[in-house]
């Protein structure tokens, strides 16, 4: 499994397209919370905090996960080595847990160069420091659960094509769905218990809560429910053999 780890993230980065996803991500958070003018821009709205951060993140991630995770087992699909890892004396759950750790890896890896926001952040304040540390860790927290789950999602839907544009797509839109549709669609309910359920399953609301700073075990429970479902999925699609 560790050998598969680290192939998946010499592969990511052995071309100019993995430094290409994460300056993207850098560049378009940085650009609205430093250079952009108006409300959005830390400079311009006077107050020592990373809301403007947070609220944009989950947007970028929906763009660069399904692009880290598109290729995992897409292209293993198209080129026939898949038959190649399969033969290999490693389990169905290893392979999928090590290509599903080194995707989770890559995107830890874009979020670390952010924290230099956090402490330019924390200088800015007046006094120094006068900001909500303790919000911040969780909602870097929730970035952290949203990260994973997201990485789950697009390693399951890699392993249903040998199409990586496919696969994006695929992923693009189950992420969207369950980050924030189902939380959209739970304002059409007239039900209350049914709009309560579908919140309950939306990772909009259990990110925002974790934002808060404040830990509660039902947020966590939910973020490692969802990484299991689908990572078992894609263990599931991968002992069907059906490529």
């Amino acid at each position: 499994m560790i050998a598969l780890f680290r192939k998946e993230i010499a592969g990511f980065f052995s071309s100019l397209t993995g430094y290409i996803v994460i300056a993207v991500f850098l560049l378009a958070t940085g650009l609205f919370m430093w250079v952009i003018p108006g409300a959005n821009n830390v400079l311009d709205y006077g107050y020592a905090d990373m809301d403007t951060f947070f609220a944009l993140a989950p947007w970028v991630f929906m763009f660069l996960i399904p692009s880290i995770t598109m290729r995992l087992f897409a292209d293993e699909k198209k080129s026939g080595t898949i038959e190649l890892l399969m033969t290999r004396p490693i389990s169905d759950l290893a392979i999928v847990t090590g290509k599903y750790l080194a995707a989770l890896t890559i995107a830890v890896i874009a979020l670390l160069p952010t924290f230099i926001y956090f402490f330019s952040v924390y200088r800015l304040g007046n006094p120094v420091g006068t900001m909500d540390v303790g919000g911040t860790w969780g909602s870097y927290l929730g970035l952290f659960f949203l990260a994973a789950v997201f990485s789950a999602i697009g390693l399951f839907c890699s392993s249903l094509t040998d199409n990586t544009i496919a696969a994006f797509i695929l992923s693009m839109v189950l992420v969207v769905l369950f980050f924030y549709g189902f939380d959209a669609a739970s304002t059409l309910l007239a039900n209350r218990s049914g709009e309560f359920f579908l919140q309950e399953l939306s990772i909009y609301r259990h990110y925002r809560s974790m934002s808060r700073g404040v830990i509660d075990t039902r947020d966590v429970v939910y973020f490692l429910a969802l990484i299991a479902l689908f990572v078992s999925l894609t263990r599931f699609k991968l002992q069907s053999r059906n490529w």
